[in-house]
């Protein structure tokens, strides 16, 4: 019980210390005032973003704008890095939602992104120089402040280009979107930031070779740039005053890398500083964002951290104890038929994810019950390896051990009446419901969510609770089914008698398959400049977010098994958490 409590301390100690933090370096030491703002765009679309007002700065004394857009399936505090660089340096910064994205109304690529939307709100207010105004997007954002430049041609003195380029993109046609090319002239005074090592170099400037360097002698740079030879890095090109400067730098990082990299944040400052300069000369490499990254991800690890001694000390309580029982005696040994199940365990669910997001995408692509579409593909695998363990779990049954009480020993057991099933769901509801209202404190005392990089538990819009109610019992069923194989199936004595022991080796066989898959990936991006697959660049980025969320996902089954003997309340823990990471913290491509 004191370990226990000592731990529910530390957590939530973490959450409120890692807000501060997260709220000091996003502010700049309270230098700059974030506030939380919401506009009317096209058709009546609820447009969501961070304003950010640098100290000093008022009606009565503008500064210049900067327009900072996010990219595909992120929203306005991924951006962070950049305009709180921006805003230390005295631009008025507005942090956009993209449509269907955070806290804009869906569906995403509506009204160009919700890019003309937003220059025009920040034009709109009085403390920013509508004669000295930015655009900044990164990946997606980029095509937003591309269609803000030319739906509002007269208001935007320059553009800077993070991991992307002016659009359109030839092959993805992207409904309700428009993009322009660029050329010499548009848009006007064009940096790019585009690392080293991004997936989309073929994507954004249509670079067709393995190697990064040709992002600098494509046809589309060279077209952008106004010249027939190949660009030099780090030199500018054409003139400030006329609209036509033009730099491209690379910073040895990857696509989403640049929301972490002091050198593409100081490149992108650096490019506003000359385009659009201010009365601050504060050098580029000064920075401070980085407080902000290391406080959300603080909160972030003490909102998990709170999950097991809470969920723990509810299941002493009444009538909660009802979902506790005694861990049967394990039937496998750890032995060669032990490590080949457990490979084929951990290869099938990496084997079965490109397929499964592909068929998301293109099969059952957003619609009014399902409109998420990135959240139907990972629905898709969910069910796919839910009914793969069904298949092998019955095999096995039948040819090992078709006697005797396969429910309890399979950690299904039910309680009287179903009561175990009942309170293992009630644990699950109240602990990730105090998370929930943790980060709506949090919320609102500090700005911030809980985050690191992209990988984020966000708050849910009212659009979002459809969605999360009809996605849940997909991945309700597949923990369930994760939860018979792991302590069914595949624990030994000795997992059953150290927790420790079963936690790292759970760990490994659930997320063992995706480090492979990661890897075969990513090695060669290192290596060469280009991923193994780039056609599924996206789905390569997307993987990386399940080597944290299945490692926890392991961790919670396994821990709530030792304690209550059955797979329920792990299994439901883990399915409105994922299911809350995933429908808040992706995008909504269907009207809802």
């Amino acid at each position: 019980m004191g370990s226990r409590v000592g731990v529910l301390v530390l957590s939530l100690v973490l959450v409120l210390g890692g807000g501060a933090l997260g709220y000091w370096g996003h502010t700049a030491g309270d230098s700059v005032t974030v506030q939380d703002v919401r506009f009317e765009g096209t058709n009546g679309t609820t447009m969501s973003g961070h304003l950010y007002v640098p100290e000093g700065v008022s009606a009565e004394s503008p500064a210049p704008g900067v327009l900072a857009v996010h990219g595909y399936v992120n929203t306005k505090q991924v951006q962070s890095p950049f305009a709180t660089e921006y805003a230390r340096r005295g631009y008025v910064v507005l942090a956009l939602d993209q449509t269907g994205h955070g806290g804009s109304e869906p569906p995403a690529f509506a009204n160009a992104f919700g890019g003309p939307d937003g220059l025009a709100y920040l034009q709109s207010r009085s403390m920013v120089e509508n004669d000295s105004v930015a655009l900044s997007g990164h990946s997606m954002g980029g095509w937003a402040i591309t269609a803000a430049a030319a739906v509002h041609p007269q208001k935007y003195n320059a553009a800077v280009y993070q991991g992307s380029g002016p659009g359109p993109i030839p092959g993805f046609p992207i409904p309700n979107a428009t993009a322009p090319n660029g050329s010499a002239t548009f848009p006007r005074n064009v940096g790019v930031v585009f690392a080293e090592y991004d997936e989309f170099h073929w994507l954004m400037w249509g670079a067709a070779a393995s190697d990064s360097a040709t992002v600098l002698n494509a046809d589309k740079t060279r077209a952008v740039f106004g010249i027939d030879d190949t660009v030099e890095e780090g030199r500018v090109y054409g003139s400030v005053g006329a609209g036509s400067a033009r730099r491209l730098t690379t910073p040895a990082t990857s696509h989403p890398g640049t929301h972490l990299s002091t050198a593409a944040v100081a490149d992108s400052v650096e490019w506003l500083q000359r385009t659009v300069p201010t009365e601050t000369d504060l050098s580029p490499t000064n920075q401070v964002w980085y407080w902000k990254e290391l406080g959300t991800l603080l909160a972030l690890f003490g909102a998990v951290l709170f999950v097991f001694p809470a969920g723990s000390l509810l299941l002493d309580r009444d009538p909660f104890s009802a979902a506790v029982a005694t861990v049967p005696e394990a039937v496998t040994e750890r032995s060669g038929w032990w490590y080949a199940n457990a490979a084929v365990a951990a290869l099938l669910p990496a084997l079965t994810y490109y397929p499964a997001m592909i068929l998301g995408d293109q099969v059952l692509s957003a619609n009014a019950l399902f409109p998420q579409t990135l959240t139907n593909g990972v629905a898709i695998w969910a069910l796919v390896n839910t009914l793969l363990v069904v298949a092998f779990v019955g095999i096995w049954h039948v040819r090992r051990d078709g006697n005797g009480d396969a429910v309890a020993r399979y950690g299904l057991g039910t309680g009287d009446n179903g009561g175990g099933v009942a309170r293992a769901l009630g644990v699950a509801v109240v602990v990730v419901g105090a998370v929930y209202l943790s980060l709506l404190a949090v919320d609102t005392l500090f700005n911030v969510d809980y985050r690191f990089w992209f990988v984020a538990l966000k708050l849910l819009q009212p659009w979002h609770l459809g969605a999360f109610l009809l996605y849940l019992p997909v991945f309700g069923g597949f923990f369930v089914a994760l939860g018979v194989l792991l302590h069914g199936r595949l624990r030994t004595p000795e997992a059953s008698t150290s927790l420790r022991r079963a936690m790292a080796t759970n760990a490994a066989v659930v997320v063992g398959g995706f480090v492979l898959l990661v890897g075969v990936q990513y090695v060669p991006l290192v290596l060469g400049h280009a991923l193994a697959a780039p056609a599924l660049a996206l789905y390569a980025i997307v993987s990386l977010s399940f080597l944290p969320v299945l490692t926890l996902a392991a961790l919670l089954s396994t821990y709530f098994y030792h304690r209550t003997g059955r797979v329920w309340t792990g299994a439901f823990l883990n399915a409105v958490l994922v299911t809350w990471f995933l429908v808040a913290g992706t995008a909504t491509q269907a009207p809802v």
